[in-house]
Formats: C-alpha cells, structure tokens, sequence
C-alpha cells in the first residue's frame, strides 16, 4: 500500500507496528473493533479445510492465533487494551515490543501472493527438534543450517562426536522443553505484558 504525502509528512507512515495479544478466537473481532476505531490493523488469514463426518468446510483462520497487529496506537493505548476480546500489548520487560516493518511486509506479500500459506511451529538453528514424518519419524536432534540445507545433529554425548543428515525442515517440530523462571529452555526472556 503506497502512502499519501501528507501521510508520510504527519508521521503515519514511521509509526512501529506492535502486536496485541487477544483472547482464543476473537482475532476477527478485536480487528474489526479497532479498524472501526480508526487504528491500522493487519491480520494475516489463510484458509484451511476442516473435515466433520456430515460434511466439508473452508475455514479463514487467523495466521498467528490469539495475535492482530496494529501500527502505532501509543497514543490511544487505553482504547486498544479496552477493545473487547484484547488482553494487551506484547511486550519486552516494561516497555511494547515493536515488530520490524520488514516482517510484517513479508507477511503481508506471502499472505497475499501464495495460496499454500500457514501456521509453523517457529524454529531456529540451534533448537531441539523431532523429525515427524518420513524414514527418521520419532528422532531428535539439533537443527542447522549449512548453506541453504538443513540438517538434523544427532550427537553422542559420552564420546562428544555428532552427526548431522539432511532434513526437511517442514517435517520437523520444535521439542518442548521444560520453563525455569520465565526463560525458556534456551535462556530467553520473554513476556505477555498487559499495558
């Protein structure tokens, strides 16, 4: 979407993006509210095709469930956290967490552009993952990158070799593991503030 001049000269178009956490299932609705409002929303949507025993139905569900992204909003912060079905800001200790601009646009423009978008568990090189589907299902690893391949490290601890086979980065789910004082297992802080 290309902005007016005088939108870029009042600072619209500079303003951070955020995202607000919303209650399961009311994405639609706190997007409607707040649009209506007069915010700048952006909820990515894919469809997906859900099977009952009676029949067959296409569903739009929202991309980041429980998440609606909304370009600046500081000002009226009171009205956004007050919008029915919204708990709050994400955040990043005491302060909103902004959300690179480059992020939301590539979201924006794969939304947009491909038909066979949807949700995946975020990975990282260096996560703990289990392979899902295919000849290596049920085994777990380390995900890395080399060049644009990845591969799953299987490691033997006593001896301190590993060895690492190409994967499918589709096949494979990020393995929980457990919380320790609000960090996850790789040390990271994080937090859901309500502001």
């Amino acid at each position: 979407m290309l902005s007016t001049p005088d939108e870029v000269a009042s600072g619209v178009q500079s303003a951070s993006w955020y995202a607000i956490h919303t209650r399961h299932q009311h994405e639609k609705v706190a997007a409607q509210i707040l649009t209506k409002n007069g915010f700048e929303v952006f909820l990515p949507l894919y469809t997906a095709v859900r099977h009952w025993k009676d029949r067959v139905k296409q569903l739009s569900l929202p991309l980041f469930p429980c998440y609606v992204f909304i370009r600046g909003g500081a000002e009226r912060s009171r009205e956004v956290v007050t919008t029915p079905g919204v708990h709050g800001f994400v955040q990043c200790g005491s302060r909103r967490a902004a959300i690179a601009e480059e992020e939301i646009e590539a979201v924006r423009q794969v939304v947009q552009r491909s038909n066979g978008v949807e949700p995946h568990p975020y990975l990282k090189c260096g996560d703990r993952v289990r392979v899902e589907a295919g000849p290596l299902a049920g085994i777990e690893g380390i995900l890395v990158r080399k060049k644009n391949l990845f591969r799953l490290v299987l490691s033997v601890e006593f001896l301190e070799k590993s060895v690492a086979v190409e994967v499918d980065v589709g096949m494979v789910e990020r393995v929980p593991r457990p919380w320790a004082g609000g960090r996850d297992w790789q040390g990271s802080a994080w937090s859901l503030g309500y502001a």
